[in-house]
């Protein structure tokens, strides 16, 4: 079962990831409307985020895939809403399972304290052809500070593998980011 603050957080983590957005808020306004019969309804769309392009995305988390009925009367509302302004809303439905696990191993790199400097740059060598990660690694030296170097690298997207497939040491890693989707 998915609740609303761990599928938040797993969203947030996505947009974190994403290279098309610079900033993500939780919670960040709250609209009111009058429904068909009249009752007062209000909304506050779980996050938005600002794109590198200068729009502004509102977004709703959809814990177990499918849309409430409640939350699909309010997010014809809200898309009205943010149409209205230049925005885009979207209701964000749970990733696959195993791409949110290798990201959320990932994010525990993007810390600028992982970049490595020259040992980053060289990854970015040995990886431009097409390696197992353990076999690049190795070659790279220490796996206990190159392993570090290319998960970050890995999450900023300066180094690329499947990451619908699990993590591992045979995964296949290249230099670039030609998985990652580009606002």
């Amino acid at each position: 079962m998915h609740y609303a603050s761990g599928v938040m957080r797993t969203q947030v983590m996505l947009l974190d990831w994403d290279p098309s957005v610079v900033a993500i808020a939780c919670r960040p306004v709250e609209l009111t409307w009058r429904d068909r019969e009249g009752a007062r309804v209000r909304h506050a769309p779980h996050l938005m985020a600002r794109l590198t392009d200068g729009r502004g995305l509102l977004a709703d988390c959809a814990g177990h895939g499918d849309i409430s009925p409640r939350l699909a009367a309010r997010a014809a509302v809200m898309e009205a809403a943010a149409a209205a302004v230049g925005w885009q809303y979207q209701v964000l439905r749970p990733p696959d399972p195993v791409l949110a696990a290798n990201l959320r191993w990932l994010a525990g790199y993007r810390h600028p304290r992982y970049r490595g400097g020259e040992l980053a740059r060289r990854a970015a060598e040995v990886f431009r052809r097409p390696l197992p990660l353990i076999e690049g690694v190795r070659e790279l030296g220490d796996p206990v500070q190159v392993f570090p170097v290319v998960f970050h690298a890995l999450w900023h997207g300066e180094l690329s593998a499947p990451l619908e497939e699990p993590l591992h040491e045979r995964v296949t890693v290249t230099a670039g980011s030609p998985g990652r989707e580009q606002g």
